[in-house]
């Protein structure tokens, strides 16, 4: 590698993103430093120069890490080091190796490792998009083979208008937030969000960004023949063509047998028996096995492509457009507070909502310090999903790729927290699966949603699109299988409600997608979804108008900033002893905003009455005892609570004399100009 120093520039929008080689790292294959404003980052890139003995798998590893001194913080508890690699970072490893393993070459075994390091951060910056640039340039530069140059980065509709690496009110402000990576065949990669938005508004963004992108790959390519290193050689180990004629003859029968068995583990079976018999000579003589076994892969492959795009015939016998049968039935556990069971062929889905208070929602360390995130979702993909036995040890980092995306679909819907003033945990745990797991938990968590009586306004579906590309014959597959997406070319991932896209994820394995597909894509998807909603609208019409009888009560009161003081008291003592008394959660921020959380809805009610009574708050209308505090000669003066009075005017009592320190029924008029409280006597 070029070991002198090297520099070069992007101009992303209004942001210059200054990358440098040759200073840092220089052990590594490649090292590439990125700069942007306060924001900085480190990518190295480092390959093994053989290949990894017995790999049928190309072993790229991507790891992304944030150190909590480009914040400025130092790390919490006892040790007072990074700890374990946190959800942000898993997302932002997957997001970069989507981006980078489709431009790798066919039967490319070398151990590759590119692992990006956080150096600086600003919190108005973005550090992910600075790692993808990041590792793009250095795999460019690297000797490693490549299929570059590719950039990526974030880009956002912000008011209209397309705009890469937004600052953070840019973000906040966006309908639609995308992570776009391009390479020289196309879009390799997008994963993002949106408010909604039509599709003809979304492919717009898209391809406006990916045509942006495109044009700006050329200063990567001319700094590669600056500080580029010369590339290694690599071929695709040749098959032999006649042990490929002879698999063909002894196999193809038995394979196309096993296409048209619709049931999963059925054709499995078969396809395993074909195979077994197909390799039995090779085991016998204990040669070639290895090469057999790749035979009748790359024979099984072709003929299922084949049948695909040339007779319209999927492993299910479906026909491209067309959605798997889908069943559903809310309200199953008794004790949830929402639950739904969404089926869709052999993918199941079985879906919890939980509700709590705004204290249980998640607390998540960042650079910056902490934040809080009170609509969850958690995805759980046990083995016996798939028939399969391995042992329980959490959430990888597939799983928690998948529920961000199923969060990333139902978060635009679920009501902010001012307006449902409750933390929500959507849970997904997969009970069959043979594809789009992701999607069913999406289906069945805006179902589990809707019974327990969340007011979202649009029921939310997801679909998994998939791609057959045979030369000049494409098939753009709805509602993919396990095995073809395993066989495929493509996983776009779409999710959205009858008004639009709320989020969508797309990777390929051939190195880019044109124009049309990603437009017959999105359009078709369109199609899937529209039929998915309008099942899911037979199994649950809307919200429930109530939530379940076992989901905790919940009250909101705002208090005038100079009371808060008086309902926490001294010490915290007034408003522990309202939670001791009741029975209820109470929390009050420094607004003036309190929120009463209880099981049950006796306690939720008398621990309202008491942040009342102490606050001083009336409605109008509303009936209260009193004590008349004063007379004057327009009126009486009744104290309903310590910090809460009112005046009765002399004509309201019909003849009759109130005294000192009398009791009175009085019920709140209003408030008038002076800001005094109307009442009149019962």
């Amino acid at each position: 590698m070029q070991r002198d120093p090297s520099r070069t520039v992007l101009e992303l929008g209004t942001r210059t993103v200054e990358l440098e080689t040759g200073v840092m790292a220089r052990q590594a294959d490649a090292a590439v430093f990125v700069r942007e404003g306060d924001n900085a980052v480190l990518v190295t890139v480092v390959a093994a120069r053989t290949p990894r003995p017995g790999a049928d798998f190309f072993p790229l590893t991507v790891e992304y890490r944030e150190k909590m001194a480009a914040g400025g913080r130092i790390p919490g508890g006892y040790l007072k080091r990074e700890g374990r690699i946190s959800d942000r970072e898993i997302l932002t490893c997957r997001l970069i190796d989507r981006s980078l393993r489709p431009l790798f070459p066919a039967g490319f075994r070398c151990e590759v490792q590119v692992e990006a390091t956080v150096y600086s951060a600003a919190a108005t910056g973005d550090v992910e998009s600075l790692a993808l640039i990041g590792a793009g340039a250095a795999l460019h530069l690297s000797p490693v083979p490549f299929d570059g140059p590719l950039l990526g980065c974030r880009s956002v509709l912000h008011r209209d208008r397309t705009t890469l690496l937004p600052v953070l009110a840019e973000r906040e402000e966006a309908t639609c937030d995308l992570m776009v990576s391009v390479g020289p065949h196309g879009l390799v990669m997008v994963e993002g969000e949106a408010n909604e938005i039509a599709e003809d508004t979304l492919l717009n963004h898209l391809l406006g960004t990916v045509g942006k992108l495109d044009k700006l790959r050329a200063v990567l390519e001319a700094w590669r023949e600056q500080a580029g290193s010369e590339k290694r050689l690599h071929s695709d180990p040749d098959s032999d063509p006649a042990l490929a004629e002879r698999a063909a003859g002894a196999c193809s029968d038995d394979l196309m047998a096993a296409f048209a068995i619709t049931g999963k583990h059925e054709r499995h079976d078969a396809l395993t028996k074909a195979r077994d018999a197909w390799l039995a000579d090779f085991e016998a003589k204990d040669e070639g096995v290895a090469e057999a076994h790749a035979a009748f892969s790359d024979l099984e492959k072709r003929l299922m492509r084949t049948r695909v795009v040339s007779q319209g015939l999927r492993l299910d016998g479906r026909a491209a457009a067309d959605i798997r049968d889908i069943a559903g039935t809310t309200r199953l556990l008794p004790r949830a507070h929402g639950s739904a069971l969404f089926t869709r062929g052999e993918t199941q889905a079985l879906v919890t909502c939980t509700l709590g208070s705004g204290r249980e929602g998640q607390r998540i360390e960042t650079l910056f310090g902490t934040e809080e995130r009170r609509f969850l979702l958690h995805y759980n993909f046990p083995p016996f999903s798939v028939g399969e036995t391995r042992p329980l040890r959490g959430p990888g980092r597939r799983e928690i790729g998948h529920g961000n995306l199923a969060w990333r679909a139902l978060a635009g819907v679920v009501p902010a927290f001012e307006a449902f003033p409750y933390a929500v945990r959507i849970e997904s745990d997969i009970l069959e699966s043979n594809g789009s797991s992701s999607m069913a938990s999406v289906c069945g968590g805006c179902l589990a949603l809707m019974d327990a009586g969340v007011p979202i306004e649009r029921a939310v579906a997801g679909v998994a699109m998939g791609l057959i590309a045979e030369g000049d014959q494409v098939a753009i597959l709805s509602d993919i299988l396990g095995d073809e997406d395993h066989l495929g070319d493509m996983d776009f991932k779409v999710t959205g409600t009858s008004t639009g896209i709320t989020a969508l994820q797309m990777d390929n394995k051939i190195g880019g997608l044109t124009r049309d597909v990603l437009e017959r894509a999105i359009r078709q998807a369109r199609s899937g979804l529209d039929h998915i909603l309008g099942k899911m609208h037979e199994i649950l019409g809307a919200a429930r108008s109530e939530l379940a009888k076992h989901a905790p009560h919940v009250h909101t009161i705002r208090v005038q900033p100079h009371l808060i003081r008086s309902v926490i008291g001294p010490r915290g003592e007034t408003i522990k002893g309202i939670q001791e008394a009741s029975g209820a959660n109470v929390a009050i921020d420094n607004t003036g905003l309190v929120t009463i959380y209880a099981p049950e809805g006796p306690a939720a009610n008398q621990a309202l009455a008491a942040i009342k009574q102490v606050a001083g708050e009336v409605s109008i209308g509303e009936t209260y005892t009193g004590t008349i505090s004063g007379i004057a000669p327009f009126g009486a003066f009744v104290k309903i609570y310590e910090s809460a009075e009112g005046l009765v005017a002399n004509e309201k009592f019909g003849g009759r004399s109130p005294q000192q320190g009398q009791e009175w029924q009085v019920r709140v008029l209003g408030v008038d100009k002076r800001g005094r409280i109307e009442l009149e006597p019962m």
